[in-house]
Formats: structure tokens, C-alpha cells, sequence
């Protein structure tokens, strides 16, 4: 294992939750200083992540709302979400495509972040999504194309939940090689029971974590197994293989299980001082 990469993984390490009740009592688990993703839920709406957003900031992290660009009606709404976020002292989004019918006119990740730019956001950090093993309704092909329409206007790169780290080195090698040279966070599963994990994905519907733990639920299952899963079975075989591909964190799944995921990487950490 490359230590300096474990290193750079750990504590280059985010943390996504969902709007749900109660979870801005968890988050004050989290120090100061990590960055709070807060999803974008169908079930739950734009509001519910922007309010979650603004009460993480003012708790004094740092928060990433997720705008989902199905879930934007027009540009006029988008031009709100955006305010709204600016005057709570949000400086970074994570921009999705979404799921289900569009409620207006973006379609894709793409077409919001051109009006992004059009309406000159203030977001100083802009992630878009990574797939390292597919869509389930996009080709290869036109995820290479979009990533590369994507770059100009995003600063990093967050991937989907993937549970096979060769996988993951494959699929960032390609994107170098294909010109694609924004920084990589790896999304792994933080500290989760896997009948939680499963049964909340389910419920609020987190777009394609929900599409991939159906269709690997077995695997999944497995690999979760209460006693066996820690988050270093997938972190430490991408320090040992991904040395020089642009990896500059670890983005944590936490569907909500807050404390066992900060539990464990402050003892990670711990065992690196």
C-alpha cells in the first residue's frame, strides 16, 4: 500500500448525507473541516437540500448541496436555488443529472451547468458525477463525451459507490487517457449496516446507488456483512493501485449512519499520526 496515498485518500475525505429528520443532529458528530454532501432527493425536493445545506453551514462546515438538474423547473428556479445558497455562504455544489421525468427543460448535468455559467454562479468548487462501472441507460461512449463537455465548467470529480477497486483504477486510467483531467474523489460505503443502507436507498430513492445496489444485491450483501465491511477493504487496495491518477479523497456514503463512518476514520486517522 502507497501510505502517502492512503494518507492523501483519508484526509481528503467527504461525507454524504440525506435530508432526512434528525440528520443535522448527527452531522455536529462531524469536526470542522471535511465537506458535507447533501443529496438530491426526488421524494424529498430541492428545498430540502438547500435547507439542510444552509443549517450545516451555519454549523460551521462545509456544506455541498446536490442540484439535480431533473428536479429544476427553469432557469428562474435555478437562479433562486443559487441566491439562496450564495447569501447562506455555500462556495461549492455537486451537479447531477437526476432521475424520473424532468420537471422543466434541463434534461441532463450538462444543460444546467451551461446556464450555471450563463447566470456567472459564485461556487468556487463544482463537482459532476463519475460512473466507474457504467450506466445502466447511457452507452459508454456517450459518458466519455460527456464528461469532456462536462470539464470546463466542473473542478472535480465524484464517483458513484463501486465495490471493486480494479474497477475504479481501470476507469480513471481511461479518463486520463481520454483528456479528462479533473481530481477524483472515490465513493465508497462509510460504516453502514447493510439492511440500512438497502432499506433507506430504497425509500428516499438516491438515483443510481438505488439502480446499483439492485442489481448487485447479492454482492453487495456480502461484501457489507455486519463484522466484515470497513471502508478499508475498497480505500486501502486504491492506495496500493492508484498511485498517480489524480485521487485527492475518499467520499463517504453514509445513508445517514453518521457516527459509525466518523468513528471510523477518525481512527484511521488516528493511526496515521
Amino acid at each position: 500500500m502507497s501510505e502517502s496515498l492512503y494518507r492523501i485518500l483519508l484526509q481528503g475525505a467527504s461525507f454524504e448525507v440525506i435530508p432526512l429528520k434528525g440528520i443535522s443532529e448527527k452531522t455536529r458528530l462531524i469536526d470542522p473541516g471535511p465537506t458535507i454532501s447533501v443529496t438530491a432527493s426526488p421524494s424529498r425536493g430541492t428545498d430540502a437540500t438547500v435547507d439542510l445545506a444552509l443549517e450545516l453551514q451555519e454549523q460551521g462546515h462545509r456544506a455541498v448541496p446536490h442540484v439535480s438538474a431533473r428536479m429544476i423547473e427553469d432557469r428562474h428556479e435555478l437562479a433562486r436555488v443559487i441566491r439562496r445558497l450564495d447569501h447562506g455562504g455555500v462556495t461549492q455544489v455537486f451537479v447531477t443529472g437526476g432521475d424520473g421525468e424532468p420537471r422543466g427543460g434541463y434534461f441532463d448535468a450538462l444543460s444546467l451547468l451551461r446556464d450555471m455559467a450563463d447566470l456567472g454562479h459564485p461556487f468556487s468548487e463544482v463537482g459532476i458525477t463519475g460512473y466507474p462501472e457504467g450506466h445502466p441507460v447511457i452507452t459508454d461512449a456517450a459518458l466519455r463525451q460527456a464528461m469532456l463537455d462536462k470539464q470546463p465548467f466542473a473542478t472535480h470529480i465524484v464517483t458513484q459507490m463501486c465495490f471493486d477497486p480494479k474497477s475504479i483504477v481501470s476507469w480513471v486510467g481511461d479518463l486520463r487517457g481520454d483528456g479528462i483531467e479533473l481530481p477524483i474523489k472515490v465513493g465508497v460505503p462509510g460504516a453502514v449496516e447493510p439492511a440500512r443502507l438497502l432499506a433507506i436507498s430504497a425509500r428516499i430513492g438516491v438515483g443510481d446507488s438505488v439502480r446499483f445496489l439492485a442489481k448487485n444485491r447479492r454482492a453487495v450483501l456480502r461484501i457489507l456483512r455486519p463484522g466484515r465491511y470497513r471502508p478499508d477493504r475498497l480505500i486501502k487496495p486504491l492506495a496500493r493501485m492508484g498511485a498517480g491518477l489524480g485521487l485527492t479523497g475518499t467520499h463517504f456514503f453514509t445513508f445517514n449512519q453518521v457516527a459509525p463512518t466518523v468513528a471510523y476514520h477518525r481512527r484511521s486517522l488516528d493511526r496515521l499520526s
